[in-house]
């Protein structure tokens, strides 16, 4: 026995289940540009402002080091 479906309603199905996935896709990207991209360009200008202190320290201690 084969089940027929009604090609309209097979066809409804199946658009109502790519818009799910597609509104998936697009939900998925939105939020990776909203929250992922800012938190990692703030998590590297944290990383890049700590790089640049510990270089100041280092300077100063050096310039400390060649008066004494």
């Amino acid at each position: 026995m084969t089940a027929d479906v009604d090609p309209a309603l097979y066809v409804g199905g199946v658009t109502l289940l790519f818009f799910f996935w597609v509104y998936g896709i697009v939900a998925f990207v939105r939020d990776v540009r909203r929250r992922l991209i800012p938190t990692v360009r703030q998590f590297w200008r944290g990383r890049q402002r700590l790089r640049e202190q510990a270089q100041k320290e280092r300077e100063r201690e050096e310039r400390e080091r060649q008066l004494y």
